[in-house]
C-alpha cells in the first residue's frame, strides 16, 4: 500500500501560525481584485480592501450565500458578475441542476482537487478509474485536473454501464475507484454476479453522497479497505478532505490551503465559539473567481480534541458535512428563516442564543422561541421578545427561559419537531 503520511507540497505541513499570517497577507489583495468584478463591486460596496487583514476584519463583511447564485446569475448571465477572468477566457462553463453556472479557469488543478487524491495514496503511475459524469457538472473534471498534477493515468470512465465499468477494472487493473459511493458498490455487486476480478482496486475517493460508517465497512470486507471522503461543491472545488497514518484513518477532514473558513450561526455571518456545529462559510483564494465569505449551506464544526492530524498536515480539520445549515420551515403558511431567528436574538441582547421550536401537529403548529439567558426567572423581557417574534415573523410565538447551556450545541437554529403522522 502506498505511504500516506507523506503530503503533496510543503504547504500543508506548514507551521499553523506561518499559514494563518500568510492567508491574512494575502486577503487584501483577493478582495481588490474581486471587486473589480461588477457584482463583488456591488456586494463589496464601500469595503476597504486593504483594510481587511484579520478574520475580525473578514466577519464584517457580507456573506454571499449559495442558494443566492440563481438570482444573482438570473440577473446578470452566466456567473452573477463574480467572475474576475471573461467568460471567453475561461476553460469550460458547467451547468448544474437550476440551472447553475459554474467556470473553470485555465490553470493547472484549478479545482485543487490533486490534494485529497494524493491524501487517499494516489501516486505518480497508478491508474485510476474516474466514474464521475462527464455530462454538465465539474466533477470528472476536478479529477482529471488532480490526475495531472500527480502524474497518474485515468480511465475516463464516467457514470453508468456498469458492465463496461467491470470489464475495465478487470482488464486494465486501476488501483483507485473515484465516484460516488453507491455506484462503486453496485460495481461490486456486479463485478460478483460476472465472476470478474476487480480486486486491483484497493482505494477509493468518494464525494457527492454520504458515506454512512456502515457502507465504509462493507467496502473494507469486499475487498476495498482505504476509502477516503471528499468535500468539494461545484462552485467551490475541495474545501476539506480526510487523510490517513500508517494506514489507519484520522479523525476529521483537513481543510484545504486556498480556502479560508469560517463556521458561523446559521441565518447569520457571525462567527460561533471553536467547536460549536454552524455553517460552513469559504473564502477563496481563486483569481478567476474569487469567493469572498461564501455560504455553502452545510453544518460542520472545528474538530478541537487534537492540534494537528497524525498525518503531519498542521491546516484546521472540520468534522465533515453535519447536515443543511438552512432550516427554512413553512409555520401556518408562512415561512420562517434562521436569520429571522438570529435578528430577535440580536435585538433582545439578555438572549444568550436562541431555538425556535415548532411542535404539534400538520395544521396545529405550534411555535416557541427558547433562550438561553443568565436568569431564567426574570421574565420581564419576555413580552417584548413575544412582540419581536410576531413583528419579524407575521406570527405568535410563546418564549421558553432556560438557563445558559441548556440548548444543545448542534447548528440548530429551527427545530422542527411536529408530528406528520
Amino acid at each position: 500500500m502506498t505511504d500516506m503520511t507523506d503530503t503533496l507540497d510543503s504547504l500543508e505541513a506548514r507551521a499553523p501560525e506561518a499559514r494563518e499570517r500568510e492567508l491574512m497577507a494575502g486577503l487584501p489583495q483577493l478582495i481588490a481584485r474581486a471587486q473589480q468584478a461588477p457584482g463583488w463591486a456591488r456586494i463589496l460596496d464601500g469595503v476597504d480592501a486593504a483594510g481587511i487583514t484579520s478574520r475580525a476584519a473578514l466577519a464584517q463583511l457580507p456573506v454571499t450565500r449559495k442558494s443566492d447564485l440563481k438570482q444573482l446569475q438570473h440577473a446578470q448571465l452566466p456567473f452573477g458578475g463574480l467572475n474576475t477572468t471573461p467568460k471567453n477566457a475561461l476553460s469550460r462553463v458547467f451547468v448544474s441542476p437550476g440551472p447553475i453556472f459554474d467556470p473553470e479557469g485555465r490553470g493547472p488543478d484549478w479545482w485543487r482537487f490533486a490534494r485529497p487524491m494524493y491524501a487517499a495514496g494516489v501516486r505518480a503511475g497508478g491508474l485510476l478509474q474516474n466514474c464521475f459524469s462527464y455530462h454538465f457538472t465539474p466533477a470528472a473534471f476536478m479529477v482529471e485536473g488532480g490526475a495531472a498534477r500527480i502524474g497518474c493515468t485515468v480511465i475516463p470512465a464516467g457514470i453508468g454501464q456498469t458492465e463496461m465499468q467491470v470489464q475495465a477494472m478487470a482488464d486494465l487493473k486501476p488501483d483507485t475507484y473515484i465516484g460516488t459511493p453507491s455506484f462503486l458498490k453496485l460495481i461490486i455487486e456486479k463485478a460478483r454476479e460476472m465472476g470478474a476480478d476487480i480486486s486491483s482496486v484497493t482505494k477509493a475517493v468518494m464525494g457527492a453522497e454520504a458515506l454512512p460508517e456502515s457502507l465504509r465497512s462493507w467496502f473494507a470486507e469486499n475487498g476495498v479497505p482505504h476509502v477516503f471522503q471528499t468535500y468539494a461543491s461545484a462552485d467551490i472545488g475541495s474545501i476539506a478532505y480526510e487523510t490517513a497514518s500508517h494506514g489507519k484513518l484520522n479523525p476529521g477532514m483537513v481543510v484545504d490551503e486556498n480556502v479560508l473558513l469560517e463556521i458561523v450561526h446559521p441565518g447569520s455571518g457571525i462567527p460561533v465559539a471553536p467547536g460549536e456545529v454552524g455553517e460552513v462559510v469559504v473564502t477563496v483564494f481563486n483569481a478567476d473567481y474569487p469567493l469572498i465569505r461564501f455560504a455553502t449551506g452545510d453544518l460542520s464544526a472545528v474538530l478541537m480534541d487534537a492540534p494537528q492530524s497524525p498525518c503531519g498536515r498542521t491546516n484546521t480539520r472540520i468534522k465533515g458535512w453535519m447536515g443543511r445549515a438552512d432550516q427554512t420551515t413553512k409555520v401556518r403558511a408562512m415561512f420562517v428563516h434562521p436569520s429571522q431567528v438570529h435578528e430577535i436574538a440580536r435585538r433582545h441582547p439578555q438572549i444568550r442564543k436562541a431555538r425556535l421550536v415548532v411542535s404539534g401537529r400538520m395544521a396545529n403548529d405550534e411555535m416557541a422561541l427558547h433562550c438561553e439567558v443568565d436568569d431564567p426567572h426574570d421574565a420581564s423581557g419576555v413580552e417584548a421578545i413575544i412582540g419581536s417574534i410576531r413583528e419579524l415573523t407575521k406570527l405568535r410565538g410563546d418564549v421558553v427561559l432556560v438557563a445558559v447551556g441548556s440548548l444543545a450545541q448542534d447548528g440548530k437554529i429551527i427545530d422542527d419537531m411536529r408530528d406528520y403522522k
